[in-house]
């Protein structure tokens, strides 16, 4: 009964009229609900949205028809804790003490209470729940994500390849958090369900959902009707799962008739880990500044808000979710914080240029790589194991990026003034953050190197 009333009992919706572009149909007179399904090391090549060779995935390519796809999205950060506090507060996760690698078993950082998230910065006129993987602390004040402003939560504290794991649920009001066991085959299929009941005891107020589902990332624990016997093996069964969600939760928005009062969005936390694929980018999942870590796959659908069938290559990020869903909510931006998050309406509604002068990537808490709209310049790179900075070799990376391509070819000597100019946007980026950075690495992480230290000597 608590549930339930907790469900139904959050405070009424804010009424707001919100303008369509001229070549969408107009959207409905209340505020959108926002859903976030939020992958887990699924790679910019891992989805067939872009170019030859993805896995196939028939509902992402429907979904793509009917909304809008960013070729140019980045991740908060190449890891999991940094980029899901990013996309939570709309701030650099440095910035809020998660910025160094990911939060792991013994590991007693956590995402900072004083922290604005998306379910904070819409309330009260939005109920919010999170439905699968939460990976911003579990020992301590931040744990669990009812903390952070979510109404629900039901899921797991970190990736489902840390033991020991179980399922949690938790509601706000209560200091109740119920436990139960994994079953690993039937975990998106848990998240998913539970994500299914709330919008449907939602249905009537507006609502922000974040499905973070815990695959591909490994291990994968192929769901039995999907075929673990292709070229990409269990993986790619995993990759069929995840399609298979998505199209199942547009057709149950379209059947509560929610799909015009609805923005969903589907991206993934970094690039791929040891599997999966980052198509045609450099590198993978904490591999520095190049885009195989960041660069992931994004698809904006709206119908009403957003055209059907266009692709945009602003660059765009994670971070720009938060002050986005907020000027489509018609809520007043967040006062007296720091956002690095810009709203991008009008990238996904008319194609506009980014409201980015430039995205700053980093490795762990340093800037590493700055992206403008055309250039990209990295200054360290990652060999044998050993982080590189390019300085020692005199030598400098500077990627022309107009027209999709590749980090293959520095044009650092035909381009020596933009190389310059780029140093300089990447040096004033290390010198605003460097005050948020840690003075020591944090305990959990001291003899996890000792460690690793030992097995390469």
């Amino acid at each position: 009964m608590r549930r339930r009333t907790l469900l139904r009992g959050a405070g009424a919706a804010a009424l707001a009229t919100l303008a369509a572009p001229a070549q969408a149909a107009a959207p409905s007179r209340r505020p959108p609900n926002f859903i976030v399904v939020l992958c887990d090391d699924l790679g910019y090549g891992d989805v067939s949205l872009y170019g030859p060779g993805g896995l196939k995935t028939p509902a992402l390519e429907r979904m793509a028809r009917e909304g809008v796809v960013a070729t140019d999205y980045y991740a908060p950060a190449n890891l999991c804790s940094p980029s899901r506090a990013g996309l939570l507060t709309g701030r650099y996760p440095v910035r809020c003490g998660l910025g160094y690698e990911v939060i792991m078993q013994q590991d007693d950082r956590g995402l900072p209470l004083s922290e604005i998230t998306i379910p904070k910065a819409l309330k009260p006129a939005y109920v919010s729940g999170l439905f699968g993987k939460w990976h911003l602390g579990h020992l301590g004040p931040a744990w669990p994500p009812t903390k952070h402003g979510f109404d629900t939560f039901f899921g797991i504290p970190y990736s489902h390849d840390m033991k020991p794991l179980a399922l949690y649920e938790a509601h706000a009001g209560s200091d109740q958090v119920a436990r139960s066991e994994v079953d690993y085959p039937q975990l998106q299929q848990q998240f998913y369900a539970h994500a299914e009941a709330f919008i449907e005891a939602n249905k009537d107020r507006p609502f922000f959902v974040e499905l973070a589902l815990s695959a591909p990332h490994l291990p994968e624990n192929p769901h039995a009707p999907f075929d673990a016997n292709t070229d990409a093996g269990p993986y790619g069964a995993v990759v069929q799962e995840i399609d298979s969600i998505v199209g199942r939760l547009m057709a149950r928005l379209k059947a509560l008739k929610l799909d015009r009062d609805t923005v969903v969005i589907f991206t993934s936390d970094n690039g791929p880990w040891f599997e999966g694929s980052p198509g045609a980018l450099r590198e993978r999942k904490g591999g520095g500044g190049y885009d195989g870590g960041y660069r992931v796959p994004f698809v904006a659908w709206a119908p009403g808000r957003f055209p059907a069938g266009r692709r945009v290559s602003s660059m765009i990020s994670g971070i720009d979710l938060l002050p986005t869903f907020l000027a489509l909510a018609g809520i007043a931006p967040l006062d007296g914080v720091t956002l690095d998050g810009r709203d991008i309406t009008s990238v996904l509604s008319q194609g506009a240029a980014s409201p980015h002068d430039q995205i700053v990537l980093f490795d762990n808490e340093v800037p590493i790589a700055i992206r403008t709209q055309d250039w990209k310049y990295v200054d360290a790179l990652y060999y044998r194991g050993r982080k590189l900075p390019l300085s020692l070799f005199t030598y400098q990376e500077l990627y022309d990026l107009k027209g999709g391509r590749a980090e293959n070819y520095s044009v650092a000597a035909g381009h020596p003034e933009v190389a310059k100019a780029m140093k300089a946007r990447l040096d004033a980026a290390k010198a605003e953050f460097a005050p948020f950075r840690h003075k020591d690495i944090p305990e959990a992480f001291k003899a996890m190197q000792a460690q690793l230290r030992g097995l390469q000597d």
